[in-house]
């Protein structure tokens, strides 16, 4: 089995986006460079500066599943049923989805079970590749269920105040030194492991 990372853009107080959703003030590298990348699904291309194409196509690749919680997937309506990293991905919800685009498509899985039953599904979809985790709720659960490998964070220079944390109930969480370091224009890309008992 491939390892469980928790991956997100952050602001430097630990926000993923605004109260309301809003991530403009966070976004602004996928759109800084001239390295074009293309998305799977409708999400338009990326245009990333060299150091930050060979890390995002080098995680991509890496990729062999998604888990994402509810409040994700109800924001994008399930990316239509094909994620921009076009990998399969494994929607925990504990109520019934009705009425989304995603519905019907191959690779959507809804579990109902908990967060260790979805990293299980997830994994057995990856194979040897990582299960990527949805920051926020997600990510927080995986971790405290003691299932997370890593905390990719890609760090924007901005600082929001408030918003919706990349982590949710506040407990400490204990990460080594960081794996990868990678100065990008507007972003550094980082990667920590996760310390036993994190």
């Amino acid at each position: 089995m491939g390892q469980v990372i928790a991956s997100a853009t952050a602001s430097l107080d630990g926000f993923i986006a605004r109260r309301d959703h809003g991530v403009d003030e966070l976004f602004g590298w996928y759109d800084g460079g001239d390295v074009v990348v293309e998305n799977a699904g409708d999400l338009p291309p990326f245009r990333l500066t060299e150091a930050s194409a060979a890390y995002w196509l080098a995680w991509r690749e890496s990729l062999g599943a998604l888990v994402v919680g509810r409040e994700l997937f109800d924001l994008t309506d399930g990316w239509g049923g094909t994620h921009p990293l076009g990998v399969p991905f494994v929607l925990l919800t504990h109520r019934p989805v009705t009425g989304s685009a995603a519905l019907g498509s191959p690779d959507l899985v809804v579990m109902h079970e908990g967060v260790a039953e979805a990293v299980a599904a997830a994994q057995e979809l990856a194979g040897d590749k990582v299960v990527g985790v949805a920051a926020g709720t997600i990510a927080t659960q995986v971790l405290r269920a003691g299932l997370l490998d890593a905390v990719n964070v890609d760090l924007v220079p901005v600082v929001l105040g408030e918003g919706r944390p990349y982590f949710t109930d506040g407990a400490p969480v204990a990460l080594g030194d960081p794996t990868t370091v990678v100065p990008g224009r507007g972003v550094t890309h980082l990667s920590f492991p996760v310390r036993p008992g994190g």
